[in-house]
């Protein structure tokens, strides 16, 4: 049963990806060009530097797919679902307590 279950995540991460760099390759040849989308899918492939699929994902989601920017953006960068619960409270805690009280973070090599 574990077995069925790791290939099925798998195979869920495969139609994830493959929707994923679908809509950046279309993202980014209607904004910029067929060559600059596949010079970005290399890039992403075979580099791991994705921050341009990302955006192109996003794009290519909410301009060419039609859907709303939040969806979008999710879709683009499932990451930020995460971030999320520990931004908002950092910024409550910037406008009731003030920069004035922040610290200063311990230094990796202290020196005694």
């Amino acid at each position: 049963m574990k077995y069925v279950i790791g290939l099925f995540a798998l195979c869920v991460f495969f139609v994830y990806t493959t929707a994923q760099m679908s809509a950046a390759f279309a993202g980014i040849s209607h904004g910029l060009s067929q060559l600059w989308a596949l010079v970005a899918l290399c890039a992403a492939l075979l580099l791991r530097f994705t921050l341009p699929v990302t955006i192109g994902a996003f794009f290519g989601a909410m301009q060419i797919w039609g859907w709303h920017w939040a969806l979008a953006l999710l879709f683009a960068a499932p990451g930020l679902i995460f971030m999320l619960p520990g931004v908002i409270p950092a910024i409550f805690s910037l406008s009731t307590r003030g920069a004035k009280k922040l610290t200063r973070a311990t230094p990796i090599c202290a020196e005694h």
